[in-house]
């Protein structure tokens, strides 16, 4: 992420990192997201609902939830785990993409998304070697791996999603592999105007 953060600041961005572990994220949606009392029994879309409504978001909370409205670019950066994102990342989606801030009750989906205009990417890596992420690999091809965030999270709320950016075993490269995945990187982010985007 400090690559691509460098690179994204050289061409003018101001970029807000979320380090989750540095933060001491709490990665479960509870009665703790908001500081008004919940009904029994907690429905957790409900009562953030109410809070986004109320102005009753709790802290942690709402000072995310600013960046992410704020934001043109939104980059997901972390080692691919069980085919998916880490669990405080997933619980940062499941605790900031609040309902009646990012979607649903009047927020529009997809093609009327809160973020429609704006661009989301990933950025991650993986435990195994580029060989085993493809149609014919055990691990299947990387796009199906990844459509439950790319299209279930990211595109649902609007976004236009980029093609992923992929660091490949990076535990088992040698440091001129490793150069190579980082040159890759500022690549990447250096001309995200002419990359690919996943749904066409």
């Amino acid at each position: 992420m400090q690559e691509a953060a460098r690179t994204l600041e050289a061409r003018g961005y101001d970029v807000q990192i979320s380090d989750l572990y540095r933060m001491g994220w709490q990665a479960a949606l509870d009665r703790h997201d908001m500081t008004h009392a919940p009904a029994d029994p907690f429905k957790p879309q409900a009562e953030q609902f109410r809070a986004v409504q109320g102005g009753t978001v709790a802290p942690d909370v709402a000072a995310e939830l600013e960046k992410l409205l704020a934001a043109d670019l939104l980059v997901f950066s972390f080692p691919l785990w069980w085919f998916s994102l880490p669990a405080l990342l997933k619980g940062w989606v499941d605790r900031v993409f609040a309902m009646g801030a990012v979607y649903g009750a009047g927020v529009g989906t997809y093609d009327r998304g809160r973020f429609l205009g704006r661009r989301a990417l990933l950025l991650f890596t993986t435990g195994g070697p580029e060989g085993a992420y493809g149609p014919q690999a055990n691990n299947g091809d990387l796009n199906t791996v990844l459509f439950h965030i790319q299209n279930g999270m990211l595109r649902f709320v609007g976004y236009t999603v980029l093609a992923p950016v992929v660091g490949h075993s990076p535990v088992r490269i040698s440091a001129d592999e490793r150069a190579a995945q980082l040159g890759r990187v500022r690549e990447a982010f250096s001309t995200l105007d002419e990359r690919a985007t996943v749904f066409g």
